[in-house]
């Protein structure tokens, strides 16, 4: 093999293997850094992962919500009308956060306990996400998804 043709075969290699290498990597951080949204009755049924980051929405259970005396601790249920999925978080709630109030969590399922890491109240009393109005269907007492 001619020296030129036997160096350029090696260049070639070397960028394929590399670019290789570098498309692995970032398919792999991007698959570790996705956080699936799921309503509470999908959780209840299983269909969330335990122990990774995941999101879990709906509105806060009327009369669930207990706040540890003395620490930032607060325990409270989040429904989608057909499952209800108690939620353990330490740290500041948002203003908006309150009971019959939307909230879109973010945390790991652990024993059945969800424990967020992220909690975010919705923006107004008309406003909820549209994957939070997909996933509670047509029946739930929320704002309706408007039609385009």
């Amino acid at each position: 093999m001619h020296p030129l043709r036997k160096q350029r075969l090696w260049v070639v290699v070397f960028i394929v293997a590399f670019s290789s290498l570098a498309v692995a990597l970032v398919m792999m951080a991007l698959r570790e850094n996705i956080n699936l949204f799921y309503p509470p009755e999908k959780v209840l049924a299983g269909e969330a992962p335990v122990g990774k980051m995941i999101r879990i929405g709906g509105m806060v259970r009327e009369g669930s919500v207990i706040r540890e005396a003395g620490s930032l601790r607060v325990r409270f249920d989040v429904t989608d009308f057909k499952g209800t999925v108690p939620v353990v978080y330490e740290g500041i709630l948002p203003d908006l956060f309150g009971e019959g109030q939307g909230v879109v969590t973010q945390g790991k399922l652990v024993d059945g306990v969800f424990e967020a890491s992220e909690v975010l109240a919705k923006h107004d009393e008309n406003y909820m996400p549209p994957e939070l109005i997909d996933a509670m269907g047509p029946d739930h007492p929320g704002p309706k998804k408007k039609a385009p």
